[in-house]
C-alpha cells in the first residue's frame, strides 16, 4: 500500500523536520520515517473498519425500526444497508481482523461520529437509489460503499477532524490513503469471503528500501547537492527560494543521483507536484525550472548518467 509517492511526501516532512531539529541524529530520523509510513498503513486498516463500524451502527438502529414496524402493525423497513454482502465480508476479513486486534484500533469511542455518519449516508440520494434499486446482489451493495466512500467519507471535515485528533500522522496521509481503501472495495471478490486479501503495507521489500536509501542519501550527500543547486543556479535568483523549496530539491537530486532506473522527468515532476502542496505558491514553476537545469547541468558534467529529452 505504501507507494513512492506517499514515500516522497514522508521524506519531504521528516527533512524538513530534521533540520529544524537542533538535536540531528539520522539514526532517530530514519526510525521516525518508518514509523510514520507505518502509521499510514494504520490509516488505511482504521478506515475500512470504519465502514464495518458505521454497518454494525445501522443494524442498531434497524432493530428499533423493525420492533416499532411490528408494534404499529406497518411494513418492515429495508435490511440492504444493515446486511450488505460487502459490509458483512468485510467485518469478517482475517487479514483486517488480525491487524486491529494487533494494532488495539477500532471505533468502539466514537459513538457520536458513528450515528452522525449513519445519519449522513440514509439521508443521502445514494441511500435512497440503493434501497430502492430492484438490484439486490453483491455487485450492488460493494458499489453502494464505493460511491459512500468517494462521496461522503474522502472528503469530509469531522472525519478529517477525529483524525487529527487521534494522530498527528493522519492529517496529511489521509488523501493519498482514500485512493487505497476506494482501490480495496473495487477490489473485493465474494468468492473469497473472509480470506480476501487487503493491500500488503509495502507491496516489496524494494519500497522500504528505497524510503530509507532516499532519506538516508538526502542528509549525507547535502552539502554535495546544495553545491549542485549553486553552480546550476547562476542564472537564477537563488535566495528568492524559500528553505522548504531547497529541501525538495535537495531530496529530488538525491532520488536524480541514488536510483539509476527512475527516469530524470519522473523525479522532477513528482517533487513538483510536492511543492505545489507544502511551499509556496509560485514554487512548482521555479522548482520545475531550477530541476531541469540542475539535471541537464548534471548530465552534461558527467555526475549523472542519465538520459533528458529535449523537451524536458
Amino acid at each position: 500500500m505504501i507507494n513512492r509517492e506517499l514515500i516522497r511526501i514522508k521524506v519531504v516532512q521528516l527533512t524538513y523536520a530534521y533540520y529544524q531539529n537542533g538535536n540531528k541524529n539520522i539514526e532517530a530520523a530514519e526510525k521516525e520515517l518508518l514509523f510514520s509510513l507505518s502509521k499510514a498503513y494504520d490509516l488505511y486498516n482504521y478506515l475500512l473498519a470504519l465502514i464495518v463500524a458505521i454497518t454494525k451502527e445501522s443494524r442498531r438502529y434497524l432493530e428499533i425500526a423493525q420492533a416499532k414496524a411490528k408494534r404499529e402493525g406497518t411494513p418492515m423497513p429495508s435490511q440492504k444497508f444493515a446486511y450488505n454482502r460487502f459490509a458483512l465480508q468485510l467485518e469478517e476479513n482475517k487479514m483486517l481482523n488480525d491487524f486491529l486486534e494487533t494494532k488495539k484500533l477500532n471505533w468502539n469511542d466514537e459513538p457520536e461520529f458513528l450515528k452522525k455518519m449513519y445519519h449522513l449516508i440514509t439521508g443521502s440520494s445514494i441511500y435512497k437509489e440503493y434501497i430502492d434499486a430492484p438490484e439486490d446482489n453483491y455487485d450492488a451493495d460493494r458499489e453502494f460503499w464505493r460511491k459512500v466512500y468517494r462521496t461522503l467519507i474522502q472528503d469530509n471535515s469531522d472525519l478529517d477532524a477525529l483524525l487529527e485528533e487521534q494522530s498527528l500522522y493522519w492529517n496529511d496521509d489521509k488523501e493519498v490513503v482514500d485512493t487505497f481503501v476506494i482501490k480495496t472495495i473495487k477490489r473485493f471478490d465474494e468468492k473469497k469471503q473472509s480470506r480476501q486479501e487487503l493491500l500488503p503495507e509495502y507491496s516489496n521489500d524494494d519500497d522500504k528500501d528505497y524510503a530509507q536509501k532516499l532519506f538516508r542519501a538526502t542528509i549525507m550527500n547535502a552539502d554535495e547537492y546544495q553545491r549542485y543547486m549553486t553552480e546550476a543556479s547562476r542564472n537564477w535568483d537563488f535566495s528568492r527560494l524559500a528553505y522548504m523549496d531547497i529541501v525538495i530539491m535537495q531530496i529530488a537530486i538525491a532520488e536524480m543521483m541514488t536510483f539509476p532506473s527512475i527516469p530524470v522527468s519522473v523525479s522532477i515532476n513528482e517533487f513538483v507536484e510536492i511543492s505545489k502542496i507544502y511551499s509556496t505558491p509560485r514554487s512548482g514553476g521555479y522548482i520545475n525550472g531550477m530541476l531541469d537545469a540542475i539535471a541537464h547541468h548534471l548530465i552534461e558534467t558527467g555526475r549523472l548518467i542519465k538520459h533528458m529529452d529535449e523537451k524536458e
